[in-house]
């Protein structure tokens, strides 16, 4: 393959992953903009172990049946609670290849005992700093959406301090190395200082901001990609890293601005380091109002307007194809249903989204909070199904809790509110939630798809 066709090709992915980040932007077309990132991204593989003579036909098409089968079986049995675990593991993974590509190279250099030219130098050093930093991170972000370890902000003193001098420390040993780069034992230096970097920086963040730090971790998998493309002078993973950390940035922005939180203050404000108990197991004498499957069904089923609010309770019961039934339902008799978005709903960028995709809910009913805001003072009923920060009044008003100024779902502004939730715990944020001791709120406990099983039930015994 001559380099004038590799470099087409490489411009033809490039191509594809741009028209693919584009349609992932909306529900409706994100399916066939992920065929189309795919489909670049295999066309980039290819063409590179081809014109760099790096490996067989046969050993291409071995590798790609065995990565479509380990992929597949992912993507079947991986439950939906479990995705953002597996998001992170994959940025982990990503970080943690550019870091040994870049380890790759330098070796090469070094066995080869030729010198490294100055921009090599630099871009090797950072594909390490940050691809070390990104896998070690993600594996610490995976271990607290697993509950491997706390899912609380760790925090201890002088914690930033000692960041600070880890972060002082990879920075001047990447300028030693780039002076003198025949140094095996810095580069070891450097790769264990940016690992327990990553460790240390995302310790302190709580189970709240996790989608946050997941688009982050994304956004950095993406830079040390195309910090790797440089090393190797590989222009197809340029393109692709730069174009993933550009918009991991960008999500991460939007994921800050609708929990009304800098990023700087998501990193080291070590939010939700603590956890009110209330409820049930906790003291609290507030008054809450409950309600029977009976009566959630028939105030569904004389609504002229429903809005369904999910959350992570929503993926742990596995309740989506209950939801679409009940929505389905409802639908026939006249009821019309919609369903609010919360960009940070969930534990992952978009999670509510691929959720209710995957119980095939219709695209134009999923309205994003700007959206539906406006809507709930003509709702008759808002449905919450396991989601709480999201949905706390006490953003709009209480100055004295975290979540102050975060933009919320308006669900207090429906005639009537139904919560379904197992128990009176608070969130992730670990905040007493007050739109559950409102007058117009009623409870309804149990496993969301238990209930939604006997609401549907219900419905259909009214006629």
């Amino acid at each position: 393959m001559t380099a004038a066709l590799a470099k087409l090709c490489y411009l033809l992915a490039a191509s594809l992953f741009i028209f693919g980040l584009k349609r992932l932007s909306s529900p409706a077309t994100a399916r066939s903009g992920n065929w189309l990132a795919s489909v670049g991204m295999l066309i980039a593989i290819v063409v590179t172990l081809l014109f760099q003579g790096i490996l067989t036909w046969q050993v291409i098409l071995i590798g790609m049946i065995v990565g479509s089968l380990i992929g597949a079986t992912f993507a079947r049995t991986v439950k939906m609670t479990a995705m953002p675990q597996m998001v992170a593991l994959l940025n982990g993974f990503g970080g943690g290849a550019s870091a040994v590509v870049a380890g790759a190279e330098y070796l090469r250099y070094l066995h080869a005992g030729t010198e490294i030219p100055i921009n090599t130098g630099i871009t090797i050093q950072l594909s390490i700093l940050v691809g070390c930093l990104t896998f070690s991170g993600s594996l610490i972000a995976f271990g607290k959406l697993q509950e491997l370890v706390t899912g609380r902000a760790v925090t201890f003193p002088l914690q930033k301090t000692l960041n600070a001098l880890i972060l002082v420390g990879t920075l001047a040993l990447i300028i030693w190395l780039v002076v003198e780069p025949v140094n095996p034992t810095l580069f070891l230096a450097l790769a264990g200082l940016a690992f327990a970097l990553g460790i240390m920086a995302v310790i302190p963040i709580g189970g709240a901001d996790m989608p946050v730090i997941i688009s982050l971790l994304n956004s950095y998998s993406g830079i040390a990609a195309a910090m790797t493309g440089f090393v190797i002078n590989n222009e197809g993973l340029i393109i692709g890293g730069a174009l993933v950390g550009a918009s991991g940035l960008i999500l991460t922005n939007i994921m800050c601005k609708a929990m009304n939180r800098s990023l700087a203050n998501v990193l080291f404000g070590a939010f939700g380091a603590t956890v009110q108990e209330i409820g049930p197991g906790g003291p609290t004498d507030k008054t809450y109002r409950s309600l029977t499957h009976e009566d959630a069904a028939t105030m569904l089923a004389y609504a002229r307007q429903v809005v369904i609010a999910p959350g992570y309770g929503l993926a742990v019961s596995q309740a989506q194809h209950e939801v679409r039934e009940l929505a389905d339902l409802l639908q026939s008799r006249g009821v019309t249903v919609k369903y609010a978005i919360h960009p940070v709903a969930g534990r992952m960028p978009g999670h509510m989204n691929v959720l209710l995709a995957e119980a095939d809910v219709p695209y134009d009913q999923l309205y994003d909070m700007e959206q539906i805001n406006p809507d709930f003072e003509r709702t008759d009923v808002s449905v919450v199904v396991g989601a709480n920060d999201v949905v706390n009044p006490a953003a709009r008003h209480d100055t004295t809790s975290p979540l102050y100024g975060m933009p919320i779902l308006d669900v207090d502004q429906a005639d009537h509110t139904i919560v379904m939730k197992r128990s009176m715990r608070p969130g992730f944020a670990g905040v007493d939630n007050e739109l559950f001791y409102e007058p117009k709120t009623s409870m309804l406990f149990g496993d969301a798809k238990d209930s939604f099983k006997k609401l549907i039930e219900e419905v259909k015994g009214l006629g």
